[in-house]
Formats: structure tokens, sequence, C-alpha cells
């Protein structure tokens, strides 16, 4: 592994001089530290707290020890996971178990439990927005430490191919090394925080120390007749399965059973891997061509480029062929989507212009004159320069990337743009399969004067229904997801406010009337340009006050537009035309 430093929990690779100045790893060293660099941004803003420490003087010449104490700025650490809640909830777990049993035999009893299981529900879902609205600037730091893995990981394998080219020589290969590399880095950096692992462990053993101690006597006796439950369970389930009308438990059970089923990836592995694989090579194939265009086409006198990255989201790719076919494949049946997909997604066009320029040519000419004195005729010859046409032929090479995510609308059904929004927002249930992070949304607490204005109460009661669904370009509905105008077009006609059909981001620029920053008001739409490669506006939001708005981001949720990229991007407030 390449020589490293640590700062918090982030590995990060240092580079000689010789590999800065390498034109074929410029370009990852300057996205490593990018990476880095907001990594030390998002560190910064993590909660500090004062702490006390000690600081022990020995005098020399008296041999006298002196403590001092002071105090110094450290983070907070991160609150307890939901995991910790529900080691302190089990207790209460277990009593609702133990009322189930007899709920079928007294309705009363039933009613009453339901009634108490919705009041404890409803406590539980707003503690996990009080939690997730605490993790926030952890979620902020992690996501950066992910980005600068991703970045540290691509600049090892760029470096090892450069090193060992004979290690890339086709498509397998450079796969397996890139495997081998994540795994070579995986390791080094778990080296590094085997610190942290130790006392998130040790957070989670107090917590559980919190459990009733008959809670503890069920959980030993379980621990000790492990298999006789395993089998008891297995028959349980076979039962519930079997007999799913005979109880709404059991409804409720099965139902959450076919929920992670459906949305999980059904396909193996193997199938998944490879087709990741074999895409990548089809855009290693496009980067060689890219790379050695003048070489390969060497008909002309001039080039100039305008190339897009050549990358794509491994879990867009299989979520889309899941969606595609309707479910598991094989990787010899995906190979002709593939290629659909790679047709669609990158676009390598090349236009020639022909300029008719000049060059100077010198040339001979000659005359004759008759010599006065001997009349004979002579002949001499001179030189002279002379303007001559020629085509020159300058040739513009352009790559596009449409983004893999933007083409499922485009592509598919209804129905099956809804199936590739459950398999992206979950990522298939496979994280683990291509090191992925599921989406979490950013909640927010709206001041309760704001929402005393009933058109923008009703606004964020249809918007917050969504909370959480994935970004899906060109997604207008619930079934499909959405993206940014089609979400808030879907609010604020499904709210009653105002029924705008689907408009674009630009459209709905366009039937607001524009307003300073000084006069925006909650309810208010938020327009910004520039966040993709499109004229006009290109994204919206709705303002909810504080410079706060709720957006279809990654997924739907609430962010602030007091950053630098926002702020980047701002084009206009405006207000709505309601009363």
């Amino acid at each position: 592994m390449k020589q490293s430093q640590k700062s918090g929990n982030a590995y990060r690779l240092r580079f000689s001089d010789e590999e800065r100045a390498d034109p074929t790893l410029k370009k990852p060293i300057r996205r490593v530290e990018k990476a880095a660099d907001k990594l030390d941004k998002a560190e910064a803003k993590l909660p500090k707290k004062k702490a006390l420490s000690k600081e022990r003087t020995v005098d020399a010449a008296t041999g006298k020890v002196t403590v001092r104490l002071k105090f110094e700025e450290v983070d907070k650490p991160k609150p307890p996971s939901k995991l910790t809640h529900l080691i302190e909830a089990a207790p209460a777990l277990e009593a609702h178990r133990q009322i189930s049993k007899y709920e079928d035999e007294n309705v009363g009893l039933e009613a009453a439990h339901k009634s108490e299981e919705t009041v404890e529900y409803a406590a539980r879902l707003g503690e996990s927005a009080y939690h997730s609205h605490k993790l926030k600037p952890y979620r902020e730091a992690a996501n950066a430490e992910q980005k600068l893995d991703k970045a540290n990981v691509a600049f090892l394998q760029k470096q090892a191919a450069h090193d060992n080219p004979q290690l890339s020589s086709n498509p397998v290969s450079r796969w397996q090394q890139k495997q081998a590399i994540k795994k070579e880095y995986a390791a080094a950096k778990a080296g590094k925080t085997a610190k942290t692992t130790q006392k998130t462990a040790e957070g989670a053993k107090k917590a559980a120390k919190k459990s009733a101690e008959g809670t503890k006597k069920a959980g030993e006796f379980i621990a000790r007749h492990k298999k006789g439950f395993l089998i008891v369970g297995g028959l349980l389930l076979m039962v519930v399965l079997l007999l799913n009308s005979m109880s709404s438990c059991s409804v409720l059970f099965q139902a959450g059973i076919q929920s992670i089923a459906a949305s999980t990836y059904p396909s193996e592995d193997a199938d998944m891997l490879g087709a990741e694989a074999a895409y990548c090579a089809m855009e290693a194939e496009l980067q060689y061509e890219v790379d050695n265009y003048e070489t390969l086409h060497p008909d002309y006198d001039e080039y100039h480029y305008d190339i897009e990255d050549i990358e794509h989201d491994p879990y867009v790719l299989i979520s889309m062929l899941t969606a595609y076919h309707g479910g598991a494949w094989m990787l010899g049946e995906v190979q002709g989507t593939m290629e659909m997909f790679f047709e669609k997604q990158y676009q390598l066009t090349e236009t020639v212009v022909t300029e008719v320029r000049y060059r100077t040519e010198t040339r001979t000419g000659s005359y004759t004159y008759t010599d006065p004195e001997t009349g004979e005729i002579v002949t001499e010859e001179y030189e002279y320069d002379v303007q001559v046409p020629y085509n020159y032929y300058i040739c513009y090479v352009a790559l596009n990337n449409e983004n893999l995510s933007h083409l499922p609308i485009h592509i598919m059904s209804q129905e099956k743009v809804g199936m590739y929004a459950m398999y992206i927002a979950v990522l298939g249930n496979r994280p683990d399969l291509f090191g992925g992070t599921i989406l979490e949304y950013t909640d927010y607490d709206i001041p309760e004067e704001y929402l005393l204005d009933e058109t923008f109460a009703a606004i964020i009661e249809e918007a917050e229904k969504y909370l959480g669904y994935p970004y899906v370009w060109g997604g207008s509905n619930p079934t499909t997801s959405f993206d940014c105008s089609g979400f808030v077009s879907w609010v604020l006609t499904n709210s009653g406010v105002l029924n705008t059909g689907r408009l674009g981001a630009q459209g709905l620029c366009n039937i607001c009337t524009p307003i300073s920053a000084a006069n925006a008001r909650p309810g208010d739409l938020v327009f910004f340009v520039g966040t993709y490669d499109t004229p006009g506006v290109s994204h919206v939001g709705i303002y909810v006050g504080d410079n706060m708005i709720l957006h279809a981001g990654n997924p739907i949720g609430y962010t602030s537009i007091d950053t630098s990229y926002w702020r980047s991007h701002f084009y206009t407030f405006g207000r709505l035309p309601i009363n």
C-alpha cells in the first residue's frame, strides 16, 4: 500500500513529485485532493465540546511533579445508533409480543393494544426524526470520507495500471486487479480504525445493560437453545405464510417479508458482477479510442476535443437491468441490453470542418531576349512566389455522457420505472455488492408559526409524504418516484394549492413572479441554474424559510441553500400565482 497519513477516520494518500508530474496521474491526484478538502470541511462542521485534560510536568532540578488542568476542544462523540435504541426498547417489544398471544381471544384487549402500539410508533417516529437531525453532520462527514476512499482507490488502480501495464491487458484482469486493490485498501484502513470500532462496541455494550432482567433471562434461554428456536421459528414462519388470512399480524409479517424480497436483487452475484465488469470493459474500449483518437483517425490536420467523463454508477446499471428484464437474469441474457444502454448513454461524434487555406510556393519561370551585340536569342530563368489554395481539415471530437440514471424514463414503462426506483432506493438490499450506501434523507422541523399559513401547511403535508423517495430523472408521480420539477408539480397539484400539471423547472419559473431574497416567504419556490448541463433553470425546490428548502435531491429531503454550492447556482425566488 502506498505511503499514507491518517486524519480523523480518513485514510489519505501522499504523492511524490514524480507522481505529480506524471500526466496520467494528474487527474486522479486532483480528485483525491479535492475529496480530501471536502472531508476537511465536513469534519470541521462536527459538533465540538470542551474536554478536561491533565498536563503533567516534572521539574528536572527538584523532581517535583506538577499537574495542571486545562480544557481542549474536541469532536463530540456520535450519538448512539438506532441499533442502541432497539436494544433499550427490547423489554417493551417483548411485552407487546406477550400481549399479542392473547389478542385473538379478547377483542377489547386487541383494540387497546393496537391503540397503545400506534402511540408508541408515533413516538418512535418523532424520536427517529430528531435522532436523524442530530446525525446530519456525522452523515455528511461519513459521505465525504466515502468519496475520499473512492478517489483513493481510483488513484491506486490508475497507478497500478501505469506501473504494471501487463496486469491490465484485458477486462477480466483489470477487474481482478481492482478488487485486489480494494481489499488491500480496506485492510490498511481497517488497521487505522480499530480504536473507533472498540469504542462503538463498548457503547453498544453499555446500552444493552439497560434491558430488563426478564428480557435478559429470556435472551439467555434462547441462546442456550438456539437450534431449537431456529427450527421452531422456521415452522412458525411456514404456518404464518400458509395461514395468513387467520391473523392480521401474519398479514403484516408476510407483507414485510414480501417487501424485502421484492426490493432485493434476484440475480446471482456472479451474473451481477460479470455485468458490471462487461460494462466497464465497453467503457474501457471507449476510453482507449478517445485517448488514441489521432492515431486511430490520422486523416486530419487539427483536432479539438470536448470529452465528458466516462463513468457510471454500478447500482444504476444493475437496477436498470433487473427492472428492464422484470426480475432475475443471467449474464448471457443481458449483453444486448447493456449494449443498448451503452449506445444511449454515450455519444461519440466527429465533426469535420474543411477550410480553404493558402500556402506560399516558390516556382521557376523563364524569359527570352535577343542579345543586341551578337543577335543571339538568350533564355534566362527566375524564381517567383505564388499563393496556392489547399484544403485544411479540422476534426472536432465530442463525447456526451447522457448519465445512465437519466435513461429509465425514456426506455421503460411506468411500471418498470417504479421497479427501478424501488431497487435504487435500497441498492437492491445489497450495499455490500459494490460498496454503496443506502440513501438517507435529511429531515427538518419547520417552525410552528410558519405552518399557521394554511396554504403552506397544505404544501408541506403533501410534500412530506415522499421524504426518502429516490431521485429518478423524469419521474413525476409516486409510482415512478420524482425528479425536482416532477416533485414540485405533483405537490402543488395534489395539495390543492395550484393545478400546474406536469411542468419542468423552467416552466414552473415562468408561472412565478420573481421576488428578492429579502421578500421570500415559506411556500415560495427557489430556482437554480447550472446544476447540470441544460439551458435555463435546471433545479427547483420549495422554500420553507430560514434558508431551508424541501426538494428532490437524492433522495427527497430538506437541505440548506446557505452553502457555496447553492449560492453559486442560485437564480431567483418565485411567488406562485395564488391568493
